[in-house]
C-alpha cells in the first residue's frame, strides 16, 4: 500500500476517449437545428462537472443549467454556486429527478424561448416543438432527466459513465424534442476537478487509481464534513498515514480476507461505493470561495 499512497501524491487522472471529440464535432454540425441547450451538472460538483469548453460548440444558444441530484448535495454550498452562475447570466434549476417533478424545467424553457416564439408569431411563422440539445459530463443524470421529461423510459440509465454512445433525437412530449449526447469531458483535466469527477463516478473506474479516489473522498469528508466521517466510518479524523484509517474502516465494515487480514480492494470499493450509491448525502465537493 505504500506505493499506492505515493501514487496519490504524484499520480494524475485524464480520460478523454475519442468519442468525446467526435461528439463535440457532431454537436457543432447539428447546432443549426437547436433552439435551446440544457447543460446538466451534478449539484455535488457544480464546478468540476461543468463543461469548461461548452461555449466553443454551443455558441450563443440560450442555455438552461440543470443541477441534478439535489437530494444528495449540500444545499448551502450548492446554492452559492447557483447564485454565482446566475450572476454571470445563467438560468439555473436545482432538481431532484427522483421525484419526477420536471415542471420547473418546462416553465424555464418556455420563458427562455418566449422572445423567439413571439418573434415567429409576429412574422407569421409557425412555432414548432422546441428542439433541445442536452449536454453534460458523464453520469450527471442526463438519461434520467430525459426519461422524466418523457414520462417513461426512452433511454437506458446506469450509475456509471458511458451508457449513451451516440447522438440521437428523442421526442419526449408535445412541446419538446431532445438531441441526446454522450457524456463529454475535456483534455487535460484539472486534477482536483478530476478527483471530484472520479469520486462521483463521472470517469470510468477501470481507468482510475482507486486508492487515490478513496483517499480523496475521505480527505474531503474530513475537511468539510467531519460529522459524516464520524457517523459513516466512526473516525474523528484521519490518521497521518491514511492507510491506517482505511484499515480501521475495513475492520469495522468486515472488509477482511481469510485469516483476518485486510482486504484493501474491498475497503476501497466500499468507500467509493458509499458515494456512488448515494449512501453519503449532503455533500458538495466544490467550494465557491476557492473559485472566486
Amino acid at each position: 500500500m505504500a506505493n499506492e499512497e505515493k501514487s496519490f501524491q504524484k499520480g494524475s487522472i485524464n480520460w478523454y476517449p475519442g468519442h468525446m471529440a467526435k461528439t463535440k464535432r457532431l454537436i457543432k454540425e447539428n447546432l443549426k437545428y437547436i433552439d435551446i441547450v440544457y447543460e446538466v451538472v451534478d449539484s455535488r460538483m457544480p464546478k468540476s462537472s461543468k463543461l469548461i469548453d461548452i461555449n466553443e460548440y454551443t455558441k450563443d444558444k440560450p442555455r438552461l443549467m440543470i443541477m441534478t441530484k439535489a437530494d444528495l448535495c449540500d444545499k448551502k454550498e450548492t446554492n452559492k454556486w447557483i447564485k454565482y452562475y446566475e450572476n454571470i447570466g445563467y438560468k439555473v434549476i436545482l432538481i431532484n429527478l427522483e421525484n419526477n417533478n420536471v415542471k420547473p424545467i418546462l416553465t424555464a424553457t418556455e420563458e427562455l424561448l418566449k422572445e423567439k416564439k413571439n418573434k415567429n408569431e409576429a412574422n407569421g411563422l409557425l412555432n414548432r416543438k422546441a428542439r433541445v440539445l442536452i449536454v453534460g459530463a458523464p453520469n450527471v443524470g442526463k438519461s434520467t432527466l430525459i426519461n422524466r421529461l418523457a414520462g417513461k423510459k426512452v433511454v437506458n440509465i446506469g450509475n456509471k459513465p458511458g451508457i449513451t454512445k451516440n447522438l440521437s433525437w428523442i421526442r419526449v412530449n408535445n412541446k419538446i424534442e431532445l438531441l441526446d449526447t454522450p457524456g463529454i469531458l475535456w483534455p487535460k483535466l484539472d486534477q482536483t476537478d478530476a478527483l471530484n469527477l472520479a469520486a462521483l463516478t463521472a470517469i470510468k473506474e477501470e481507468t482510475l487509481p482507486l486508492f487515490d479516489i478513496a483517499c480523496h473522498i475521505l480527505q474531503t469528508l474530513e475537511k468539510y464534513y467531519p460529522n459524516i466521517l464520524k457517523e459513516r466510518y466512526n473516525l474523528d479524523k484521519l490518521d497521518e498515514d491514511i492507510v491506517i484509517s482505511i484499515e480501521n474502516i475495513a475492520r469495522q465494515r468486515g472488509c477482511l480476507i481469510k485469516g483476518g487480514d485486510i482486504d484493501y480492494n474491498k475497503a476501497i470499493s466500499l468507500i467509493i461505493g458509499d458515494v456512488k450509491n448515494g449512501y453519503i448525502k449532503g455533500v458538495t465537493f466544490d467550494r465557491i470561495d476557492k473559485h472566486e
